[in-house]
């Protein structure tokens, strides 16, 4: 959800051609710093250190520029935005980010009238990689990566070598380039990102606006950041100096050790100010692995969507924590086949606690396919397990078709005034179709819109309105403070718990 507050971008951190994603977020408030004797003793200590001079001479040689070619015509409006920029056009023409946009660019060169037709490679993207190996491999970002269809690195002495793809990985963001030369080439090694605590410094390197080689440091401002990209977020969040063209680029720990992969930046205005996230070395070592051996990598998929259970849907539904995974949708997949249904709570896998539905899906999609894991349940205000063999997870889902129910209001709409809305039964028989919303309602706050269905109340299927007042009668009796509904909308299913009315 969006709040009304003012916008910040998120932005992947490679230089590209192309249109790039972006999420909005909220602006976050400051926190007022305070120190002690002790933290300026620290901080003395601190300011002694003789920098990171012997850090960066160990592990620079093994960072390289990644660069990107396509044959395919790429649309030049976006570069042009930020060739316009503010104080661009003062930079002298021999300026290496000037040069470095009218060779990638050729901006300085009139238009071409004709359709290209040639098969021409053309430059499209920049960013940054690390040698993980002697024998050539290389770690950057799928997004640098993921248009191209020729591959270059640089690498720290400017010697410029030719690079094959190995595998990429969408979900995680990870890709594996090898470069093939008899040399020996320095590498670093993925270290214990788990033993990273916030406050740590860290080294970033990488090729911030075609700069190769920029150092930059930094410390860790928080660990475990989701941003809303994939399921599997679980950002380091630094504040080292990252810009765009660091995408693909590690952050070192102080012994050297590649701790994370930069990879996105949170920005207002497209630039540095201080918050970066970076891939944890242990997803990118596990992920890497996969695509040196198998080109991919495969998940294990229990078959399920699944949202976050809320304080106000653990109350509905008689769970004591606000904790595990909430199935709004057994899919074709091994869990509606093991006996899974909608409004089953996940509270454990393998005995193991699972705090929310992102644990859910990183922790399963990282047990490999064919083997049986043992899901604790909660149904129906008690606990259960079940087995589930795992299958692998498909390349992409379906998309979903639009909303089949009419809005329009009829002679068989029924009205639940405490909770603002006006319902009818739906065609077919399976739920109750909203028709009304009360804009000033808890039930337009969570997001119930007129043409989604009510499918169920409480796990209860319904078919009327008086099915849901009778199902909050016993909630009540129960001692309940709210009712979960299962409600579809454009046939995604998802649950909203409603605070009961007390009159």
């Amino acid at each position: 959800m969006v709040k009304k507050t003012f916008f910040k971008t998120l932005v992947a951190v490679s230089f590209s051609a192309a249109l790039e994603s972006v999420l909005f977020f909220s602006g976050c408030g400051s926190s007022l710093f305070t120190t002690s004797a002790h933290a300026s003793s620290v901080l003395t200590s601190l300011i002694q250190q003789q920098g990171f001079a012997d850090i960066v001479s160990q592990v620079k040689p093994a960072v390289v520029a990644v660069q990107v070619k396509s044959n395919k015509k790429k649309e030049e409006w976006f570069f042009s935005n930020f060739f316009s920029a503010p104080g661009m056009e003062q930079l002298p023409d021999q300026h290496p980010l000037k040069r470095f946009f009218k060779e990638f660019y050729d901006l300085d060169k009139p238009k071409n009238k004709f359709s290209p037709h040639s098969n021409r490679l053309r430059p499209i993207a920049f960013g940054s990689g690390f040698f993980i190996s002697s024998d050539g491999y290389i770690v950057t970002n799928d997004h640098v990566i993921s248009e191209g269809t020729s591959y270059s690195v640089v690498l720290d002495d400017g010697t410029e070598l030719n690079a094959k793809l190995i595998g990429k990985d969408p979900k995680t963001d990870l890709a594996v380039l090898k470069v093939n030369d008899k040399r020996k080439f320095s590498y670093v090694d993925f270290g214990d990102d788990s033993k990273l605590r916030v406050g740590d410094w860290v080294v970033a390197i990488g090729n911030p606006f075609g700069l190769g080689g920029t150092v930059t440091a930094g410390i860790v401002s928080a660990r475990g950041r989701d941003i809303g990209t994939s399921s599997y977020d679980d950002f380091i969040q630094i504040d080292a100096a990252v810009n765009r063209g660091n995408s693909g680029g590690p952050t070192f720990d102080l012994n050297g050790k590649v701790v994370g992969v930069n990879t996105a930046i949170f920005t207002p205005s497209g630039g540095n100010v201080g918050i970066a996230f970076a891939i944890p070395a242990a997803t990118a070592k596990q992920v890497v692995q996969q695509l040196i051996e198998k080109g991919s990598v495969q998940r294990g998929w229990l078959g399920v969507q699944i949202q976050p259970v809320t304080k106000e849907i653990s109350d509905s539904i008689g769970l004591k924590e606000a904790k595990g995974a909430l199935i709004t949708d057994p899919l074709k997949g091994p869990a509606s086949k093991a006996g899974i249904k909608a409004g089953d709570v996940i509270i454990t896998l393998n005995d193991e606690k699972i705090n929310d539905s992102r644990d859910l899906a990183k922790r399963i999609a990282n047990i490999r396919p064919g083997e049986t894991v043992t899901l604790g349940i909660w149904r129906s205000g008690k606990e259960d397990s079940i087995k589930v063999k795992l299958a692998s997870m498909p390349e992409s889902e379906g998309k979903k078709e639009g909303s089949k129910y009419s809005t329009e209001r009829g002679d068989s709409d029924e009205t639940l005034e405490d909770y603002g809305l006006i319902v009818a039964p739906s065609d077919d028989g399976l739920g109750l179709v909203v028709t009304d919303v009360d804009s000033d309602s808890d039930a337009a706050d969570k997001g119930i819109r007129p043409g989604d269905v009510i499918v169920t109340v409480n796990n209860k299927p319904v078919k009327k309105a008086s099915d849901i007042t009778d199902t909050i009668k016993n909630a009540q009796k129960l001692g309940r403070k709210a009712i979960l509904l299962q409600v579809r909308t454009n046939e995604q299913n998802r649950f909203v718990a409603l605070p009961i009315f007390k009159k």
